[in-house]
């Protein structure tokens, strides 16, 4: 095995993808599924996403899911990835998240971003602007101040003060200078977009201040990996997505998951097969023996801390099987056989 790879940390985000066929109650339990699986493999961590009014993810309280994966698991580090702090007041996330850590101390991870949401509709409903992401980083230092008793209200958030919860920014536009001025862990993606993503890491390096919350930068790189007996059936894995992708782009709705095989039959304008094979490339996709080559590479380039990796495909047992080839690349405790 790589010693680059063995000495990295393989964590998963999983969006709680809905999928032809199955609702969206099914999708959270398969998460929740998941997770239990991911503990079993040895991933470091497993965080579930924010998404308002999508009809292709279920993940719509972050916090909440969170709290029903830390307890269906017994070890594996919980998380968002993340909470949209421009949709909340800083005040309820942390008390949140300290619920969460007093519930699992030492278990919960606070993954922050800075989306507010998608349409106009969303934004109404939760009664925000589209500006209100340019505050983004005073809304992550109110947060922070809550967790040390900072805040010039005289409120205290409780059971959050006095808690260490780590927080992780996702680096996103103006991310990686926000994560690094607070002095803060970066996660940072795509894969797809490798000399962006090593610009972003770069920056963040050079320009990182130390903090109470970490003495030295720390980068998380994020993106899918699909992992399969052949490069046919890797590549087959990313076509349910690549299509929703690309259905998003050209009639501006995310739709559930279709099967693989139905993607291969559908009818594409120009355009629709335009996005869609631009969703097709970029990612790290074949056999182990090529997944790790490419992992390799990536890390030797990047010198991440850890990887999250953000697959998502209809078929819940393919994905299941990639992460436990996966788990072998890497070395996790508890790998086992697919």
């Amino acid at each position: 095995m790589s010693p680059v790879i063995a000495a990295t940390r393989f964590s998963v985000l999983d969006r709680s993808r809905t999928r032809e066929g199955h609702d969206g109650p099914e999708a959270l339990r398969d998460t929740v599924r998941l997770a239990q699986e991911l503990e079993r493999l040895g991933y470091h961590r497993i965080w579930v996403s924010e998404h308002h009014g999508v009809p292709g993810v279920a993940g719509s309280a972050p916090t909440v899911l969170a709290a029903a994966v830390a307890a269906a698991t017994r070890r594996i580090r919980v998380g968002t990835g993340g909470v949209m702090l421009p949709n909340h007041q800083p005040l309820v996330v942390a008390e949140q998240f300290g619920v969460l850590e007093s519930l699992f101390p030492g278990r919960i991870d606070m993954g922050l971003g800075r989306s507010v949401g998608f349409t106009d509709g969303v934004r109404k409903a939760l009664g925000r602007d589209k500006d209100v992401a340019d505050d983004f980083a005073g809304q992550l230092d109110e947060l922070l101040g809550w967790f040390r008793g900072t805040s010039p209200t005289g409120v205290h958030a409780r059971p959050a003060e006095g808690l260490t919860v780590p927080p992780f920014v996702l680096a996103m536009g103006e991310g990686a200078t926000i994560a690094a001025r607070a002095g803060l862990p970066m996660v940072i993606g795509d894969l797809r977009g490798r000399e962006k993503m090593r610009r972003g890491i770069d920056h963040y390096r050079a320009t990182f201040r130390p903090s109470a919350w970490a003495s030295e930068p720390y980068v998380v790189i994020s993106g899918t990996i699909a992992v399969a007996d052949s490069p046919e059936e890797a590549r087959r894995l990313l076509l349910p997505e690549a299509w929703s992708m690309a259905h998003s782009r050209t009639r501006g709705t995310f739709p559930p998951l279709p099967p693989a095989e139905r993607v291969e039959t559908l009818r594409m304008s120009d355009k629709e097969r335009g996005f869609y094979e631009s969703g097709l490339r970029g990612h790290i996709a074949g056999t182990e023996e090529q997944v790790a080559h490419e992992l390799e590479t990536v890390l030797k380039e990047t010198e991440a801390d850890e990887v999250l990796v953000t697959t998502s495909t209809y078929d819940r047992g393919a994905l299941l099987d990639s992460y436990e080839r996966l788990a072998r690349i890497a070395g996790l405790d508890g790998a086992g056989p697919a």
